[in-house]
């Protein structure tokens, strides 16, 4: 995976195996499934977080690998049909939260240099990604400031 902001070459990841259909140990019924996704939305949990708890600790005990093999949806598309979907997409969520609390960090110590790039690369990064979510998850005129930030996340 190419890095953004450095000159460094990208570094070789693996990749999941394929497969086609849930392995037999994991014989949990969609709607189960579903059901619990629902229940951990409700809790507070992020679709990424939903994914590791039903791989941990599953559905009555049993694990689930993985949710898109075994209901055939992902998690945010259980999420959307169930209207259980978050405001703001995650990945966005997070690269704000990151940013208010580089801003903040830097305000206060006005000095350290390197977290002013690191603001500077993740504030470039959620402009990136506003400009993707822009009209589809977001509003059409919705622009990225601090001040905008710091208020999605008090919600």
């Amino acid at each position: 995976m190419a890095r953004m902001h450095t000159r460094r070459r990208g570094s070789s990841g693996s990749d999941k195996p394929t497969a086609d259909e849930p392995p037999e140990w994991s014989d949990v019924d969609a709607d189960d499934i579903e059901a619990r996704v629902v229940e951990l939305a409700e809790q507070g949990y992020d679709p990424s977080q939903i994914g590791l708890k039903l791989r941990d600790e599953g559905v009555t005990g049993t694990p689930v690998p993985d949710v898109k093999l075994a209901t055939g949806k992902k998690i945010t598309e259980i999420l959307e049909e169930n209207d259980a979907k978050a405001d703001i997409p995650e990945d966005l969520r997070s690269l704000m939260e990151r940013a208010v609390r580089l801003r903040e960090h830097v305000q206060e110590n006005p000095q350290d240099y390197q977290n002013k790039r690191a603001l500077q690369n993740t504030e470039s990064k959620v402009r990136r990604l506003v400009d993707y979510y822009r009209g589809d998850e977001l509003e059409a005129d919705f622009q990225y400031s601090y001040d905008v930030a710091v208020e999605i996340l008090e919600e």
